[in-house]
């Protein structure tokens, strides 16, 4: 497979695991809102983060929300933490889940 296949793949693959994680109507906002200017970062993202780390085999999609969610609170990235707890729904992290990820990190990042 030449890289541009390699990446035609991954970001089909990206863009179902981005629609099934956060929601069809989510990523339809967000390609409609895309300017010329962030389409590039749109396409990166949904090949990287979604279409090679989130489609990898190693964690549940659980598993991956929960990590998720603690780096996006450690790091203070509010909306991104509202955006991905609304996506638990699809996830399957439960409130308990997202009550002990975020204790985690008022201990350990303050």
């Amino acid at each position: 497979m030449d890289e541009v296949s390699g990446d035609a793949a991954r970001y089909r693959t990206g863009l179902a695991v981005r629609r099934s994680v956060l929601g069809d109507r989510h990523v339809e906002r967000a390609e409609v809102a895309a300017t010329d200017f962030d389409q590039p970062f749109q396409e990166l993202i949904t090949e990287a983060a979604w279409g090679t780390v989130w489609a990898r085999p190693g964690l549940t999609r659980r598993e991956r929300s929960i990590v998720t969610l603690a780096l996006l609170a450690a790091l203070g990235h509010d909306e991104e933490v509202a955006m991905h707890v609304r996506a638990t729904v699809n996830t399957g992290a439960s409130r308990d889940d997202i009550c002990e990820a975020f204790l985690h990190v008022a201990i350990y990042a303050g």
